[in-house]
């Protein structure tokens, strides 16, 4: 009697499952739907195409979502299954392209980029950070550069107004879930908005130490940490967001500097 218990328990749960995946497909089609809805809309109103990518939205989406009560599903499992419908919302609305420059640790990198963005941007590697920041011009482009002690890539940024560092890699802090240390930034030509935890990434020709430079921008109420010296530069995270045309970064040391962006802080899943 009591297998037979079981067994029927056990046809109430697939039942169930089966009765949810239902439910999930209808609300999924819907979501996409409102996707080519947002495309629509925005033709509509005119004006040249723009790229659909809203990193601050999407870091405040993803935060409001784990941060809300759960009796199983994990934290990491919410983050990649809405990366995954972000993405493949945002290539419904136009063109939506992964152009990567791994350095040395092409596996690292690659796996990263996808764990940010997902599945549905197609993605090319290629042999040069140039060719990914030209990608990153393009309407829909990301381009994504690892950072390596070899090639200051990033300084290249000072002079591309437009393409800005919008995402580090990987972005879960826990080495468990895929993160750990910062390996990569992502740029694209969009908009970086503060999300209330953010990393700012400052770039400057300052001689000297590093640790002095860090001195200076304590002085002036900045607090930053020296992530990559090479070719006469200097790559900083700050932390928290910061405007170009901040007062604060205008009297910090060096001649040629400049803020090239900023990423949301990792998630801690």
């Amino acid at each position: 009697m009591a297998k037979a218990e079981s067994a029927r328990s056990l046809e109430e749960i697939r039942w169930r499952i089966d009765a949810i995946d239902a439910e999930l497909l209808a609300l999924l089609d819907e979501r996409a739907g409102l996707a080519g809805d947002v495309a629509a809309a925005k033709a509509a109103g005119g004006g040249p195409p723009t790229f659909g990518l809203r990193p601050g939205r999407e870091a405040h989406i993803v935060r409001s979502l784990v941060d809300r009560p759960r009796k199983a599903a994990s934290a990491q499992l919410v983050v990649r299954v809405w990366r995954e419908i972000m993405a493949a919302n945002l290539a419904a609305q136009g063109d939506y392209a992964l152009t990567v420059w791994s350095g040395n640790d092409q596996a690292r990198t690659l796996q990263a980029a996808r764990q940010r963005f997902g599945a549905a941007p197609t993605l090319t590697s290629v042999a040069k950070p140039e060719d990914a920041i030209a990608a990153a011009r393009k309407l829909g482009g990301v381009g994504v550069c690892a950072l390596t002690a070899d090639n200051p890539w990033w300084g290249r940024l000072l002079a591309e107004p437009k393409v800005k560092i919008f995402a580090a890699l990987p972005d879960f802090e826990s080495p468990g879930s895929g993160g750990g240390p910062m390996s990569a930034l992502a740029m694209a030509d969009v908009e970086v908005e503060p999300t209330g935890n953010d990393t700012t990434f400052w770039v400057t020709d300052a001689p000297g130490k590093a640790s002095a430079i860090e001195e200076e921008l304590g002085k002036v109420g900045v607090a930053g940490s020296i992530l990559l010296e090479a070719g006469g530069l200097k790559l900083f995270a700050l932390s928290a967001y910061y405007q170009a045309e901040d007062e604060r970064l205008k009297r910090a040391p060096g001649s040629l500097s400049g803020v090239i962006g900023a990423a949301p802080a990792p998630l801690d899943v």
